[in-house]
């Protein structure tokens, strides 16, 4: 299935917008692809997502349910699982698809964090085909370190 071309706006109150667009649209290819194969029976909430680290390579994941709901993995660690795995340790930009544009659950937004103070994501609306720009530090200002 071929990735549908979504439209990326920068969020009004965004505090940097230092940033490569270019990247940004690859991550956004990346997650919508990973988002197919999301295993989510119980909620039909499919979630995929992509994290560019600073050596250039790219990592993704989906949500992978399970009936006991609290052992389910979010797509963003499920690419941060990836990201350590290859060795990598620094994750400069992230892209998140869902069916909503919802944002990172709490747990991910730690997780994230544990990794970079602040980076770009983009929140991308599969369905309204929308999608808009955050930093990690605007959707966790007290993280945990």
């Amino acid at each position: 299935m071929s990735a549908k071309k979504k439209t990326i706006k920068k969020k009004k109150n965004a505090k940097r917008t230092e940033f490569d667009p270019a990247l940004l649209d690859r991550l956004l290819e990346e997650a919508i692809t990973v988002r197919e194969r999301a295993y989510a029976p119980f909620s039909n909430y499919r979630v995929g997502a992509a994290i560019a680290t600073k050596s250039g390579a790219i990592f993704v994941g989906c949500n992978v349910e399970n009936s006991t709901y609290g052992a389910t993995i979010c797509a963003e660690r499920g690419a941060i699982m990836q990201m350590i795995a290859a060795g990598e340790r620094e994750p400069v930009a992230a892209a998140v698809v869902t069916s909503n544009g919802g944002a990172p659950c709490g747990i991910c937004r730690q997780v994230l964090a544990e990794f970079a103070s602040d980076m770009p994501i983009v929140l991308a609306n599969f369905d309204e085909e929308t999608g808009h720009v955050v930093m990690l530090a605007d959707l966790l200002p007290l993280a945990f370190k």
